[in-house]
């Protein structure tokens, strides 16, 4: 059976420098909580119920998820805080959408990985 490491130690420097360097200019830990964010299955729902239909008011998305009102602003407020939503009052409705393009990008782009890739855990 193939082992899949290296046999041998061979460090290419000018590989690791480089990297290391473009490394330390990106904004990890930024990126890393907005995945962990949609990382919660109800968020995650959200985001793609957002992507579905461009503007959801809270009550729709509280049933959408199946969810209490409560529950659902405290995942919106999240997605809000993150940059991942955005939101605007009308009277007494409160309705929220996917914050940009890029969001709705990253959204597609893994439900479409998903489907042509299955992950088997």
């Amino acid at each position: 059976m193939a082992k899949n490491i290296c046999d041998v130690t061979c460090i290419h420097e000018d590989r690791v420098k480089r990297i290391k360097q473009e490394l330390s200019q990106q904004p990890f830990p930024e990126v890393s909580t907005l995945y962990k964010l949609l990382a919660d299955k109800n968020r995650l729902q959200i985001a793609y119920a957002l992507l579905i239909e461009d503007e959801l008011c809270v009550c729709d998305i509280a049933a959408i998820i199946d969810a209490t009102t409560a529950t659902t602003s405290h995942h919106l407020r999240q997605l809000y805080k993150a940059g991942i939503a955005t939101f605007r009052k009308k009277g007494k409705l409160v309705y929220y959408s996917l914050a940009d393009e890029h969001i709705q990008q990253l959204i597609q782009q893994a439900f479409r990985h998903m489907k042509e890739h299955p992950v088997h855990v």
